[in-house]
């Protein structure tokens, strides 16, 4: 039956709801689709369900994070925040409507824009939804079905988008993928558009244009899962998640009658402080519209396209059918109208006990989509709702209620997760038979992407609930669950969740991103802004004999690189506590285990050896005082040498390699630290054994008791304690601290935050991330498949709790692999060397890097684009012994590959007036030779330097490389006490011809 295109009688009450909206003058004549043209649903052949569209994958273009402006609206661009590179979504949206977004990375270099491939959103047809390049300034009155398709392109004002969550759990993730992206693409697109005046919509702020709008709504329909508390809690991991991006929309809320935002009571002049976030007006709920679902499933029943059933569960199954067999019409669907207008009144009223009724849609039992097939649109509950109480007893189904209330709050695009892709024709089903019926006003377009899935971890709140049951966690917010509450109070910037979210990108493809990304992205955010301290993990006591007992301060840096965030003070005194690992133990059982010598490389405080305590003073060792019984050191006798004060080295006198961190003695402070691991020890938990808490790492958590900080260090907390002490409820949530806002780098032993269990008497850290990722070091060479089960925690700690380890290093540091160990510096010889054919600065080599295939048979030179052109005669260029790069990504420099980079030194000037020298390698090494450096251990080079993480490592170790004062290059290693290491081959040092004391590029 074809429904008409208005309610046939006065039973429904008429209601529009949604946005009010200014009509322009222009008005657009639409064809009007003939009934007879339009198939009915038994007409449709029933055939296989069609296979999954696959997008191609996203380039993810992997750059530092952005800048974050104070606002986004005092800019001229509305999406500093912004990082994603355009995705097909982005694509999606600029085809069908005409704008442009703003903000997105620039990948022209990688993608091309004139082939639809390239950006993977060719085959989800805009053609389906009325063409692709609609008009975003007109309007139209026909009370058609391409009226109904035709607004999917008619969009009057800013793009909508929505994070809609229902209320029955906490946050994860997962969630945090959604959040970011549905922010993030309503910002891309700015509102008005930059072509268009700014009296047309008011939207402009300070000169600059304000992006889209993205809205707050609580799915609040199953009344019997939901709490209030969850409420909360969503509430609060929104407003966290989207911290620093620019505060919100409320603040500038134009007067065009509440906007898009402002229906189903999403009024913006008087906007409670509970509603206060970065979502556009107020918080939204789906409850605020049941009202209308109650009048559009009137209007359905009135078309002839509901009906009430009292099939039962089990047998509305039964009836379905199955993906190769049609369903079969319930005995109940061709009850008259005005009975199933009784019978569903009834059901409002409360004349039914649960179960025993539903509403089903009327649209086609033989459909090849099995949700098309009659769903159930309304079910019977006898429950109070936590936000309406018991005002109703009939409640729609997500399917019902998502088309409808996005389309009240004027939506323009609902974005979703994949397992909503099936669903989508009965979102467009809905969507616009209340258009038709004059319900609404706005037709909204659902867009699926894949959801986020992790490795070591697990998304699925029913997981979850088990693991807080059954007391495997803490609770909610256990610094090891994927919760928003429980990653924020571990000390997860939300910056780095949202840095996280634009490297994975948008896509349709399905993938298991590990976990160790996301840390990537933690440590990448806390390298920039945390304040550096000392703490002793495992504390040593050394006693400077020759030291008057004053204490005498020392100002040094918060941040190495960050002069903005001021300097602390450090004091110095009779007696100080340092790393037990940092004292290698000659005379006792680490030293008899290792032949009474010190490890390799170990340039730390042995007996009668010297170190520098960092910013302070050289001290030595003279004498060990030890446990009675255990004959292990308690205490370190040790002279300081005053004229070594601040890094000062007295004149004929060796430097001293070693450097180690300290804290003074009477003026520290005791504090607890967490050092959390992954929750599980499997990729994915429970896929070999069937129940993933099998897989749990029984090692997830050390608890570290005696670990002193710096007073500054204590300062610090105790004044973050206060200040959340103090936050008052008048204050905006927006502006909400937490305990882990206070984060700092331990230096040497990882990054730490305020954990909120701290008092003023009890300080907790809880380790965020290690300073390197020190779990796939632990584990890249483990045989196995993907999802290989991990035994035993790796060993991440500089030293075990509560004994010491035996033999090597010190106490037993990580094996951690070096960034300098990572990269691959080769000799090489330069064959020939030409210009480049496109670019004048350029030259082109080709290098014989001692390449050779699995036979080992000597394979093509390589070839290296460098920017040399003019630096250096090309005669000086071959047969030149050089050393070079080997296991960078290759990349086209004006469209050659190259596939190594030469490294040369150059006297820092710009122009015509620098000078740049090839680094020089003996003639006799061999070409392909792996250079090493100095007193550290061989190389293991990646096989591709490729991802985000591994360049950062090139970059760091680039940073560190120059020529000395005697032409050598030199690394200076700073994760090993700051030694200066220099670059040897087999024949002698690699050194510079003529230039000295300069960078090395």
């Amino acid at each position: 039956m074809n429904p008409p295109s208005s309610p046939p009688s006065s039973l429904i009450r008429r209601r529009r709801y949604g946005p009010r909206r200014r009509m322009t003058t222009t008005t657009t004549t639409t064809t009007t689709m003939s009934r007879a043209s339009s198939p009915s649903p038994s007409s449709i052949p029933l055939l296989p369900p069609p296979p999954l569209l696959h997008l191609l994958l996203l380039v993810i273009v992997v750059l530092p994070p952005p800048m974050m402006s104070p606002s986004f609206m005092k800019s001229n661009n509305a999406v500093d925040a912004l990082a994603y590179a355009p995705n097909f979504i982005t694509k999606i949206i600029e085809r069908s409507t005409g704008l442009t977004p703003v903000g997105l990375l620039d990948v022209s270099s990688t993608t091309s824009s004139s082939s639809p491939t390239a950006t993977g959103y060719d085959n989800d047809d805009d053609d389906d939804y009325g063409g692709g390049g609609g008009s975003t300034s007109t309007t139209t009155t026909a009370d058609t079905n391409s009226y109904a398709v035709g607004m999917r392109t008619m969009i009057n004002g800013p793009i909508t988008t929505r994070f809609p969550p229902e209320p029955n759990g906490y946050l994860h993730l997962g969630h945090a993928k959604a959040v970011s992206f549905n922010f993030a693409v309503a910002r891309a697109f700015p509102y008005p558009p930059p072509s268009t005046s700014s009296a047309a919509g008011g939207g402009v702020v300070g000169g600059g244009y304000l992006g889209g709008r993205c809205h707050m709504r609580l799915d609040d329909t199953n009344p019997s899962k939901e709490d209030e508390e969850y409420v909360r809690s969503i509430l609060e991991d929104v407003r966290w998640i989207q911290r620093g991006t620019g505060g919100g929309w409320n603040a500038v809320i134009d007067d065009d009658e509440g906007g898009r935002g402002g229906g189903g009571g999403g009024e913006t002049d008087d906007i409670a402080d509970d509603d206060t976030g970065p979502w556009y007006g107020g918080v939204k709920k789906t409850s605020d519209y049941f009202s209308l679902m109650y009048d559009a499933a009137m209007y359905l029943i009135e078309s002839g396209e509901a009906y009430v059933d009292e099939l039962s569960p089990e047998q509305m199954r039964e009836y379905r059918g199955t993906l190769t067999s049609p369903g079969v019409s319930s005995p109940y669907r061709d009850r008259s109208i005005s009975e199933n207008v009784e019978l569903f009144r009834n059901m409002r009223a409360g004349m039914y006990p649960d179960g025993s009724y539903t509403l089903r849609a009327k649209i086609d039992m033989s459909s090849p989509n099995l949700n098309m097939r009659d769903p159930v649109l309304y079910r019977i509950k006898h429950e109070s709702h936590q936000a309406t109480g018991d005002a109703w007893c009939v409640y729609p189904m997500y399917d019902f209620s998502h088309p409808i209330a996005d389309a009240i709050e004027g939506i323009t695009h609902s974005l979703c997760t994949l397992e909503f892709e099936d669903h989508r024709p009965l979102y467009d089903w809905v969507a616009e038979r209340m258009v038709r019926g004059n319900l609404v006003k706005c037709l909204p377009r659902q867009i699926e992407f894949s959801r986020l899935n992790l490795k070591y971890t697990v998304l699925s709140k029913r997981k979850l609930i088990r693991l807080v049951e059954e007391n495997h966690v803490s609770g909610w917010d256990d610094p090891r669950m994927p919760t928003i509450s429980g990653i924020r109070r571990r000390g997860f910037p939300p910056s780095a969740i949202r840095l996280f979210c634009e490297r994975m990108g948008i896509s349709k493809s399905d993938s298991n991103i590990d976990f160790g990304i996301l840390e990537d992205c933690a440590r990448e955010v806390l390298d920039e802004d945390c304040s550096r301290a000392f703490a002793i993990l495992n504390p040593l006591k050394v006693t400077v004999t020759n030291c008057d007992g004053e204490l005498e301060n020392f100002e040094v840096p918060r941040h190495p690189k960050r002069p903005d965030l001021g300097h602390r003070v450090a004091p110095f005194g009779k007696s100080a506590y340092i790393e037990r690992s940092d004292f290698f133990d000659l005379d006792g059982p680490e030293g008899r285990d290792n032949g009474g010598v010190p490890p390799a490389g170990f340039k730390r405080l042995l007996p009668g050896g010297r170190v520098r305590l960092k910013y302070a003073y050289v001290i030595r060792c003279d004498e060990v005082v030890r446990d009675a019984i255990t004959n292990e050191p308690t205490e370190l006798l040790c002279t300081m040498f005053p004229e070594t004060r601040s890094g000062a080295t007295p004149e004929g006198e060796a430097r001293v390699k070693g450097i180690i961190q300290w804290v003074e003695a009477s003026t520290c402070t005791k504090c607890r630290v967490m050092q959390y691991d992954r929750l599980f020890v499997a990729e994915e938990p429970g896929r070999e054994s069937g129940d993933f808490t099998t897989d749990i790492n029984k090692e997830s958590l050390r608890v570290v008791e005696g670990v002193v900080v710096e007073p500054s260090v204590a300062k610090d907390a105790i004044d973050m304690i206060a200040r959340i002490r103090n936050y008052g409820t008048g204050k905006k949530s927006v502006d909400k601290p937490y305990h882990a806002d206070l984060a700092y780098q331990f230096e040497r032993s990882g990054y730490f935050a305020l954990d909120s269990s701290s008092t003023e008497s009890d300080l907790v850290f809880n380790r965020v991330v290690t300073l390197k990722d020190t779990w796939n070091a632990a584990f890249s060479s483990m045989e196995g498949g993907n999802n290989k089960k991990v035994d035993h925690q790796p060993k991440i700690d500089q030293v075990e709790i509560g004994k010491q380890k035996s033999g090597g290093g010190g106490g037993g540091q990580a094996a951690i692999l070096d960034d300098a160990r990572r990269i691959a510096l080769r000799a090489g010889t330069i064959l020939e060397a030409r210009p480049h054919p496109e670019a004048e600065s350029l030259i082109i080599c080709k290098l014989d890097c001692g390449d050779v295939d699995e036979h080992g048979q000597p394979t093509e030179p390589r070839t290296v684009v460098a920017g040399l052109a003019g630096k250096i005669p090309y005669d000086e260029l071959v047969n030149r012994k050089v050393v070079c790069l080997t296991n960078l990504k290759p990349a086209k420099m004006r469209g050659v590959e190259s596939t190594a980079m030469l490294l040369a030194a150059s006297d820092g000037r710009e122009g015509d007036d620098e000078i740049v020298q090839l680094l020089d390698v003996p003639t006799s090494v061999p070409n392909g030779e792996l250079l090493s450096f100095e007193d550290m251990e061989p190389c293991e080079p990646d096989a591709m330097l490729k991802s985000k993480g591994a360049l950062k490592v090139w970059d760091r170790v680039k940073a560190r490389l120059r020529v000395n004062e005697n032409g050598e290059v030199t690394y200076l290693d700073e994760d090993h006490d700051a030694v200066v290491r220099k670059i040897l081959t087999s024949a002698g040092p690699v050194k510079a011809k003529s230039l000295r004391d300069c960078m090395i590029g």
